[in-house]
């Protein structure tokens, strides 16, 4: 089984962040590593961190601000090992070409574990804030976010591996034959190239996308190395693995390179009795009752193992949301993988897998250059 980390916020529950003293709060970015070293601990393929262009709405008890995914990732690339690190970009409002060179940077500061999560927005805040164009709708922005993850690749793809020579005899830092222009004219982005990054270790960083409408299950199946479902059973799961590696194949991919993670939800106790209680306590923090949209596990570690074996055959993995970063993420690193890696549900821990690359931890091969191939 794949399995990543969802490391935004305090937790998966809105009311998390009321848990912690002033200090934790203020002290985000530490905060952040210290769960990020607690993550490598247990032995996670990948950390995601979510990103948005607005607040939270008022009414909502969620923690309203959020720092920028990318620089935090990169930030913490250098104090951490092994493990993935996938920062939110959104599409709508953010140039391809920022996006290419930001995410090569990341991947060069953590020697090839920089992971890329899509986003989009059609929102009028997020529209707003920035003033250059209207709101869009579902469809076009999952339209605008297959061309710019188009444009993207084809930046990474621009420089040849040893593009780069660096001869201090000539005064030659890089073989111009070497660098490509990408000549995209497309209906929304011209772009010239190449990129101004040399070309990052993983050649082609992994591209997370999340699943929630007709549109993003073909965004997906076009684009992503690793897909993200919303399911409460299995059922809902297997209907929604099919579809995915349905546009996969429509697409003209092989569906098998393409890893679906169902996001699970756990709330973690010494005994489902307890798993219960603290519960309870967050929902009454928070005033009404958590029922997010997905797989969600109250109980002890024991229980939750027996949960992911079930659903083994029908998903390649999970992206575990924590409910409190702070209680239930050392509960995951202690007790549940361990019990996983035990029965062959998880990978070898660190620092068994330290210096491969992201794409290595999900049995993605490095891709070559297209023009160099060309």
């Amino acid at each position: 089984m794949h399995l990543a980390v969802d490391l935004t916020g305090s937790g998966a529950h809105p009311a998390a962040w009321r848990t912690l003293d002033p200090e934790q709060l203020r002290s985000a970015v530490a905060t952040l590593a210290a769960h990020l070293d607690t993550s490598v601990r247990a032995g996670f393929d990948l950390a995601l961190l979510d990103d948005s262009l607005t607040l939270a709405p008022a009414a909502d008890h969620t923690v309203r601000g959020s720092l920028d995914a990318v620089l935090v990732a990169s930030r913490l690339a250098p104090v951490s090992s092994g493990i993935g690190l996938v920062a939110t970009v959104d599409t709508t409002h953010t140039e391809p070409f920022h996006v290419a060179k930001a995410l090569q940077t990341l991947d060069h500061v953590s020697s090839g574990r920089g992971g890329w999560q899509v986003a989009w927005s059609t929102t009028p805040a997020g529209a707003a804030a920035f003033g250059r164009k209207d709101v869009q709708d579902e469809a076009d922005a999952v339209d605008e976010a297959r061309e710019v993850v188009g444009v993207v690749r084809d930046l990474w793809d621009s420089w040849e591996d040893d593009a780069e020579i660096r001869d201090a005899a000539t005064s030659r830092f890089v073989d111009r034959d070497k660098l490509h222009y990408v000549d995209h004219v497309g209906e929304r982005f011209t772009v010239k190239g190449p990129s101004i990054t040399p070309r990052s270790p993983q050649g082609q960083l992994p591209v997370v996308v999340r699943v929630g409408s007709p549109e993003s299950v073909g965004l997906a199946g076009r684009v992503a190395d690793v897909v993200r479902i919303e399911a409460r059973g299995v059922d809902r799961a297997a209907e929604l693995v099919a579809r995915v590696r349905t546009a996969a194949a429509e697409a003209g991919r092989d569906p098998q390179d393409v890893r679906v993670l169902v996001d699970l939800v756990v709330v973690l106790g010494a005994d489902d009795g307890a798993a219960r209680a603290r519960r309870g306590l967050l929902d009454g923090l928070a005033g009404s009752a958590f029922a997010p949209a997905t797989l969600l596990h109250v109980g002890d570690a024991a229980s939750l193992v027996e949960l992911v074996a079930r659903w083994a055959p029908v998903v390649d993995g999970f992206t575990v949301r924590p409910a409190s970063l702070r209680a239930d993420l050392p509960l995951l690193a202690d007790q549940v993988l361990p019990a996983l890696r035990a029965v062959g549900l998880a990978a070898d821990a660190y620092p068994v897998r330290t210096g491969s690359t992201l794409r290595d931890s999900l049995g993605l091969p490095r891709p070559a250059s297209r023009y160099a191939a060309v």
